[in-house]
């Protein structure tokens, strides 16, 4: 069997693969490379216009932007991974010289083919200078571009859902929970917009405090912690000081929870 990291690098150019299909076959992807091409073509330049006619320097600036953009999309999908540790301007260097190379290929290519062009040696330097130029700077934009993407475009968080107690209540009362206490065959259900009686056992109730942070402090009591603004000892129990109402009696036996939530030293 193959080690795991082997599986992984046999995976990875499968990825890439997958990736570079899906970004270059994008609508607007595809869109964005058949305008910039027709405005390479209109324009003609490095030559082109004198040396083609109309519809020839169409074809050829397609397919030279297709080709180098294709190359420069596989090149930063390849080197994603393998670069992510290097700081960000030794990455655009290592992928806008690999992008670069390729792109380099791709034009001689085209050249050679449309019109059986080959640079001579004085021709090399000037030429494979302005292409890595260009592929770095492109590299360094698209970087940049997409470190900021995730900010600018991360969802936002959900809200925290709200526990299930306060679809009981009145719209202008629910808000962050207090406490819970018993009134004979009722509830009453205390938050920071006021108080309701709910028919309805108090370990009912405390099922349906959700997420709440807080605990049943009394046999009588259920209190949220976040909402003690004080504890004092009083003999061998304690009572909690709420924001909102009336102070909660912690009894003997439950005195290690709110120790536990460091409402009271160990």
């Amino acid at each position: 069997m193959k080690p795991r990291d082997e599986f992984v690098n046999d995976r990875q150019p499968q990825s890439a693969l997958r990736e570079w299909r899906r970004q270059i076959g994008q609508p607007v992807a595809l869109v964005a490379l058949i305008a910039i091409a027709a405005v390479l073509g209109l324009a003609g330049p490095f030559g082109t216009e004198a040396r083609l006619t109309l519809l020839p320097r169409l074809a050829y600036w397609l397919v030279t932007v297709f080709a180098t953009y294709g190359w420069g999309l596989m090149a930063g999908l390849l080197l994603d991974r393998p670069t992510a540790a290097l700081p960000f301007w030794q990455r655009v260097l290592v992928v806008g010289s690999a992008t670069g190379a390729g792109v380099c290929v791709a034009v001689l290519a085209i050249n050679l083919v449309t019109f059986g062009w080959w640079p001579g040696r004085a021709e090399w330097l000037p030429l494979l200078g302005t292409i890595f130029v260009i592929a770095v700077i492109i590299t360094a934009a698209l970087g940049l571009i997409s470190r900021q993407a995730p900010a600018a475009h991360a969802p936002s968080p959900a809200p925290p859902a709200l526990p299930p107690i306060l679809d009981r209540l009145p719209l202008d009362k629910r808000g962050p929970l207090v406490a819970l206490s018993v009134e004979d065959h009722y509830v009453r259900v205390r938050t920071t917009k006021g108080e309701e009686l709910v028919l309805m056992r108090l370990s009912d109730a405390i099922r349906e405090v959700g997420a709440t942070p807080g605990d049943q402090v009394h046999r009588s009591h259920w209190a949220a912690f976040g909402q003690v603004t004080s504890v004092r000892r009083e003999g061998d129990r304690a009572i909690l000081t709420m924001r909102v109402g009336d102070d909660l009696p912690v009894s003997r036996a439950n005195l290690p929870k709110i120790k536990e939530a460091g409402l009271l030293p160990r």
